[in-house]
């Protein structure tokens, strides 16, 4: 069993660790880069848009579950991976869902991107 950190020594190990595992998506996950970039480009436009902090959060906060669930979904790969390489039924199946996360994920940025931008054109 490891030693575990309390308090303040706790949440600085889990910012390292936050830090590292951002870092590595940036470095080897291409589909991380490019929603990342993504939301470089779509935040500036959500505060454009946005006529109050509630559409600011409807355009902004499915972005980010969606990058978080590409996080995930790397995560499942590399665990995999690590298992092995040779194909098994059940590590297709656990990659095949980690990649139906992701796009669920964006799929429902692109409902709320769509319903605040219908809100905002043509309902207002």
């Amino acid at each position: 069993m490891k030693p575990t950190e309390r308090g303040i020594a706790h949440l600085l190990l889990a910012a390292r660790y936050s830090y590292r595992g951002l870092r590595s998506a940036w470095r080897y996950e291409e589909s991380f880069r490019q929603e990342a970039l993504v939301i470089v480009v779509m935040v500036p436009l959500a505060i454009w848009l946005a006529r109050d902090i509630v559409d600011f959060l409807l355009l902004t906060l499915p972005m980010l579950l969606a990058l978080s669930a590409e996080l995930g979904n790397s995560a499942i790969e590399a665990v995999v991976d690590r298992i092995g390489k040779e194909h098994h039924d059940l590590s297709g199946l656990a990659k095949d869902f980690g990649s139906a996360m992701v796009f669920m994920n964006i799929l429902v940025a692109a409902v709320s991107w769509s319903c605040v931008c219908l809100s905002i054109f043509f309902f207002d």
